[in-house]
């Protein structure tokens, strides 16, 4: 009982300084209801773009030692906090602040990494606003823990959305500050043994603490927000992941914390316009002890048909929806994707190594290679989804040379076979093969991407387009091995008598037919196919 009234009293908390700025549009057609979202239809240019590429960059890449740094930093004994003791000192005198201050962005150049992004067949560029680190990558208006202000002094969402409209990309925005308020929590505790055993980190420090220091005039909590009752084993850094949606002991926000996050998306909704907005939330932010999501989405739908003659442009994409919601906005699924075609549009977010950047995860060349990525973007095209792909950016701003190899055979790939990609739509099954007949279940928001056996020659994938069918066969064959694909058998429901022609997408086939068995192609001894390649059948 006594939890459950200290976390009525931290929901009811209010501060009359900080109050959401309601604004309102010209054209009210959505209103801050489930409801009236649903009215939500998803645009066209998204459905046909089915590649975006993201630079899920901010502070904590500086270190070069992965995701969620700015929390796991202020564990004992977790590696990242090995890591930063060596590479800063300790956490009680050198926090996430202080990160943020290290952070100078010097070899950041939008334009050309934009532009070898649309090079590479991307259609919609993302970059992310904010983390679950606080702070915002613009001249923020409502908080002063900004991109601008600190760390590198730069306005980074208006280097990258000037860059992706000179390249005549659309513009996503990643939001994930709503969870701040939880994911930092870390930050108030301390080592448990050994030298500094006691010594509070520095997330308890306020704006008197700053006297002399380089950040005076800025008060921590305004990064930090901790200004609140701890939630229930929040000394388990683990504890985070079933308190995610704000129940399970979680320490509600604050009114204020709440209006504050409102004003500052509104804000940068507002600044910016983007085409389409990524929350890092289960349905929309802060939902559902707060209403603020809602709202944010009901204003952005309505301020986009006001700047589009009334039409709706624009994306929101929120996380483990249920049916109703995905009514109201585009599915992400994380690392992953379902097991067959879905009726809704959809799409995957996940990236060739870390999100944060990841020093380790370049010296052990464990990105995904191009042709993995390839292969996720058929699977996820011929079920209906889009493919948003994180590129990390290291903190100087810059990407390595094993990153720039990767995109160039995206780059390569995408020359000969986008035709069968851009402005499909799937066909009456998604595929067939090993890896189909296998069930490989979402967990949570998706990270089931990966599982199973690899692919192989059997493993087919379809889209179409007009009177083209597009099969991908999704790993090369064995050398004299003849491609089968059963689901165009003579006797198949999907066979189409109308069906003349058979053609390899930058490459040549020596002889095809279409049995009992399947549509039987025997392939051009001797050609450098990069898989999966894409046999077009019309």
């Amino acid at each position: 009982m006594k939890n459950s009234i200290i976390l009525l009293a931290s929901f009811l908390v209010l501060n009359s300084s900080c109050k959401k700025t309601d604004k309102k549009t010209q054209i009210a057609k959505f209103e801050p209801t489930w409801e009236s979202l649903k009215q939500y239809e998803t645009p066209e240019w998204f459905k046909d773009a089915k590649f975006g590429i993201w630079a899920h960059w901010g502070p904590q890449c500086q270190p070069e030692a992965g995701d969620w740094y700015g929390r796991h930093m202020y564990s004992q004994g977790h590696w990242q906090y090995n890591h930063h003791l060596e590479h800063y000192g300790h956490p009680s005198g050198f926090g996430f602040k202080d990160v943020i201050n290290d952070w100078k962005a010097e070899k950041w150049d939008p334009e050309k990494l934009v532009a070898l992004y649309k090079r590479a067949g991307a259609r919609y560029f993302f970059a992310m606003g904010n983390h679950h680190d606080n702070l915002d990558l613009w001249n923020s208006k409502h908080q002063e823990w900004n991109s601008v202000a600190v760390g590198p002094k730069k306005d980074i969402l208006s280097g990258w959305a000037k860059a992706a409209k000179n390249n005549d990309l659309r513009f996503g925005v990643s939001i994930h500050s709503s969870h701040a308020w939880r994911w930092y929590e870390s930050s108030r505790m301390a080592d448990t043994e050994g030298e500094y055993k006691g010594i509070p980190y520095d997330g308890n420090l306020t704006k008197a603490d700053g006297k002399g220091k380089w950040w005076e005039g800025l008060d921590p909590q305004n990064l930090y927000a901790q200004n609140h009752p701890l939630s229930l084993d929040s000394e388990n850094i683990e504890s985070i992941f079933e308190q995610w949606d704000w129940q399970n002991g979680a320490t509600a926000p604050s009114e204020e914390y709440c209006a504050n996050f409102y004003n500052r998306t509104m804000d940068m909704i507002d600044q910016f316009h983007p085409d389409l907005i990524y929350f890092d939330d289960t349905a929309l932010p802060l939902w559902p002890i707060s209403n603020v999501g809602l709202d944010l989405a009901s204003h952005y739908y309505n301020s986009n048909m006001e700047r589009n003659n009334g039409n709706l442009d624009a994306v929101i994409f929120g996380k483990i929806l249920t049916d109703e919601q995905k009514e109201c906005m585009v599915w992400d699924v994380e690392r992953g994707a379902p097991n067959d075609i879905e009726e809704k549009h959809w799409q995957t977010c996940t990236c060739i190594g870390a999100w944060h950047y990841d020093r380790g995860v370049y010296d052990r060349n464990e990105y995904k290679s191009s042709k993995t990525v390839m292969q996720m973007l058929v699977d996820i095209v011929s079920k209906n989804g889009n493919l948003l792909l994180n590129i990390p950016v290291r903190g100087d701003g810059s990407i390595d040379e094993l990153e720039l190899n990767i995109v160039d055979g995206i780059t390569k790939w995408m020359d000969i076979n986008s035709e069968g990609i851009y402005a499909t739509r799937p066909w009456h099954i998604y595929g067939e093969g090993p890896k189909a007949e296998s069930s490989n279940p979402i967990k949570d928001q998706g990270f089931n991407e990966g599982k199973g056996a690899p692919y192989t020659a059997k493993d087919v994938r379809f889209t179409k387009k007009g009177n083209a069918l597009y099969a991908f066969v999704m790993e090369n064959p064995k050398e004299k091995e003849e491609i089968t694909i059963k689901s165009l058998a003579t006797e198949s429901p999907y066979y189409q008598t109308d069906f003349k022609k058979v053609e390899l997408l930058g490459g040549s086939i020596e002889d095809f037919s279409f049995t009992q068995e399947g549509l039987k192609v025997k392939l051009l001894d001797n050609q450098d196919l990069a898989a999966p390649f894409v046999l077009k059948i019309h």
